[in-house]
């Protein structure tokens, strides 16, 4: 970890990835799409191969069924994950992240929250800290992807991350221009190097 002080997550919307005028890379339209496609850009010198201090972050969680690993039902996940943050009274910061687990059957959703409660029904706040790549990962490579970050961390920090993360920076419509750009995080809660 450094000394540095901890800066901001940027957040930058590509001029011309939205949703005004022609769709891009032969996508369709959504009828409940948003008007603009808001998706964060982060930069790559404060994420990619970065170690962070999680000992102030909390989430939200909650969990999801997957069929051979693929979620189902994750936009409902998260709009229930939104309304429970608020009934806590917790904020869902601008930038905030959401973080997918792994799994064949279940997946762990969280959901970035700022002044949450010390304690609640699915506050969770794992402390200790997180290493991160930015990957470009079409269809079929995440996989591939993950297990390579997978050996990486293992191989930095001496065993398995306890926690492994997506972070899907792209949606349907600027996916295919940004190459599936995804965060993939190993998180190392509560412990020490």
């Amino acid at each position: 970890m450094t000394d540095e002080p901890e800066q901001p997550r940027r957040r930058v919307l590509i001029e011309g990835t939205g949703w005004r005028g022609e769709p891009r890379g032969g996508v369709a339209r959504a009828a409940d799409a948003p008007a603009v496609c808001v998706c964060p850009v982060l930069e790559a010198s404060d994420w990619d191969g970065v170690e962070s201090d999680w000992s102030d972050i909390t989430f939200v969680r909650t969990s999801l069924a997957a069929v051979a690993g693929v979620p189902v039902g994750f936009d409902r996940a998260r709009a229930e994950l939104e309304r429970h943050a608020e009934a806590l009274g917790a904020t869902i910061p601008p930038d905030a992240m959401l973080l997918i687990g792994e799994g064949r059957f279940r997946r762990t959703l969280l959901l970035e929250v700022d002044a949450a409660p010390a304690t609640g029904d699915r506050i969770y706040r794992p402390g200790g800290f997180a290493f991160t790549r930015i990957v470009e990962a079409p269809w079929g490579e995440l996989g591939r992807a993950t297990k390579a970050f997978r050996a990486e961390a293992t191989e930095r920090y001496g065993r398995q991350p306890p926690g492994l993360y997506a972070w899907y920076l792209t949606c349907r419509i600027c996916s295919r221009d940004r190459n599936f750009e995804t965060l993939l995080v190993a998180a190392y809660p509560d412990v020490d190097r």
